[in-house]
């Protein structure tokens, strides 16, 4: 008789596997600072402390500090506008002569047991001198709650810190499953608070369209709204007549303002995605006449057959009109300096088969579907460069050439980067192997189900870079982190695939990474932040390794885990 052998594995762990000693002896902000010297001593907060500033610019950033200490220790500190000296004082200053040094991001933060001073170039350096600060707080210091018998000290240290890479994004898809005004705040207030300043907004893709466009109000009609998706994402059939197209949402133009304005008081860019000339389907469902057969197509929840024409017709003047009312209602809407036009996996067979693109492919010299749609990209671009933006796009916009001002988002790994890089274009890394968040980060058996390769976070943390050999650094202006959302149907869930792994990301493209015993020690600290935020975060680093091989007619099993210091009982 056969028999199997169950393993059964279990790791015990906490927050404090390193100790409490050494937890007392250290900071453990993320990202970590450039520069770090610890003082002996703690600042402690308290009814009377004042909060001091001297620019207009940062008031609000006061403001939000003064908000967010009122709500977790019920002190409503007094603000004022005036410089720094006072004992027991909190002060934003903004450098009268500007340091290179620090840039425009960079910030210096000195706390002494009688006063802390944060000073900066502008006032975005001093929202993030604000973020370090919070982190040497308590953890309670993101609570929504008063906690009424918490210490508020503080660790004595003079930190310098600053910037290396300029573009430090994270990406949420709401076109496979929309997410409400207040939950894109709420993934907005907690990238901001780890150093991240671009949020890319995927707001069309085959399962929906979701901003209104004034003029076309079938794209919000019909494009934003499909039958009910229970399961996760996956093939499914085509949907039939009468069934409920309830599922979905979009934002109104009004929204969107109170989103920008709501990123922007965090520092926080947002780039908008129109994902084109394929994945259009939601596009397309509206309008059908954009696409080569002009045939409607339902919406479908998962990826449509490949008989369904996703694409838009290139050689249909109709469709150039369409973008243009799209493109310049987004440049009007969103003051970023880059408009996301997408530009991936466009399925070109049907401009192969359709006479209109063939004949444009004649008149043209197009050898092929491939230079056509290099041919798209570059009349799209024209379009965005006409209403004062630039264009970015997934790195097969790269094939056939662009205009300098186009950027490049490399995604099939790093190579359309470096290409890119070569040709003169700035690039934005986000490859899907290393800054993927959308992949499953731990045992298949126990994470939610996901596409199949893992991306933990040690990958992530040590394998992760975003400068090639070889390739002119000036030419790379950052990285980002994508969360694609075909399996991810919550808010707490798009929380949970986010992080810790954002922390490690949020490192890689500050510039000042360190080693992976130090980062799991800030990371399990401020673990800790995100549960006095409610912020839903994986334990997944805390799996254990299991190894299994057949060697000499034995079944060897190994037994690891991620970090160190802890505890297997199998």
């Amino acid at each position: 008789m056969k028999r199997s052998l169950v393993l059964a594995v279990f790791i015990c762990w906490g927050l404090n596997a390193f100790g409490q000693a050494a937890q007392n002896e250290k900071i453990h902000i993320i990202p970590e600072p450039v520069s770090v010297d610890i003082d002996t001593g703690y600042f402690s907060l308290n009814s009377e402390t004042k909060i001091l500033y001297d620019a207009a610019s940062a008031e609000s950033i006061a403001q939000m500090f003064q908000n967010q200490v009122k709500k977790s220790s019920g002190f409503d500190l007094d603000i004022k506008r005036r410089g720094s000296g006072r004992k027991n004082s909190i002060s934003l200053q903004t450098n009268f002569v500007y340091d290179s040094t620090l840039g425009d991001e960079g910030y210096i933060l000195d706390v002494t047991p009688d006063k802390i001073v944060i000073s900066a170039n502008d006032a975005h350096g001093l929202f993030y001198g604000v973020q370090s600060l919070k982190q040497l707080f308590p953890p309670q210091i993101e609570s929504d709650t008063v906690w009424h018998h918490q210490k508020w000290m503080a660790k004595c240290v003079h930190i310098m810190d600053y910037a290396q890479f300029q573009w430090r994004g994270l990406m949420l898809d709401v076109s496979r499953h929309f997410f409400t005004v207040d939950e894109v705040k709420k993934y907005i207030d907690e990238m901001a608070k780890y150093k991240y300043n671009v949020f890319h907004w995927h707001l069309t893709d085959d399962q929906g369209w979701r901003m209104e466009i004034k003029g076309l109000p079938k794209l919000t009609e019909v494009g934003a709204w499909r039958i009910p998706s229970y399961f996760p994402f996956q093939q499914e059939t085509k949907p039939k007549p009468g069934q409920d197209k309830s599922y979905g949402g979009y934002y109104t133009q009004e929204e969107v303002k109170e989103v920008i304005a709501y990123a922007k008081k965090r520092f926080v860019t947002i780039v908008p995605e129109i994902d084109v000339p394929g994945h259009s389907l939601a596009l397309i469902s509206a309008y059908p006449n954009l696409s080569c057969t002009q045939e409607q197509y339902p919406i479908y929840p998962g990826d449509a057959p490949d008989s369904v024409a996703n694409v838009l017709c290139v050689a249909n003047d109709y469709t150039w009109k369409i973008l243009d009312t799209i493109f310049t209602q987004v440049a009007e809407l969103f003051p970023s300096e880059y408009i996301h036009v997408g530009g991936d996996e466009a399925n070109r067979s049907f401009w192969s088969k359709h006479a209109k693109d063939i004949a444009l492919m004649e008149k043209e010299g197009i050898e092929n579907p491939a230079e056509l749609q290099s041919y798209f990209e570059k009349k799209l671009e024209k379009i965005v460069l006409s209403k004062g933006k630039k264009l970015i796009g997934w790195d097969e916009i790269v094939e056939g050439g662009l205009a300098p001002e186009a950027a490049v988002m490399s995604w099939r790994g790093m190579e359309g980067g470096i290409h890119a890089a070569e040709m003169g274009h700035h690039v934005v890394m986000a490859p899907w192997g290393k800054t993927y968040l959308s992949q499953i980060q731990g045992d298949p058996l126990i994470e939610p189900k996901g596409p199949p390769r893992s991306n933990t976070l040690k990958e992530i943390y040590t394998g992760t870079h975003i400068v090639p050999d070889g390739v002119n650094s000036d030419m790379i202006m950052g990285g980002e982190a994508c969360l694609w959302t075909e399996y991810v149907s919550s808010f707490r869930h798009a929380q949970y695939m986010t992080w810790p792994r954002a922390f490690a990301l949020s490192e890689v493209f500050w510039g000042n990474r360190t080693s992976w015993k130090d980062f799991v020690r800030r990371t399990e600290a401020n673990l800790k932040y995100l549960a006095a935020a409610e912020v839903k975060y994986a334990p997944s680093m805390y799996d254990p390794v299991i190894d299994a091989e057949k060697k000499n007619g034995k079944l060897m099993v190994v037994l690891d885990t991620k970090i160190p210091h802890l505890d297997i009982y199998y």
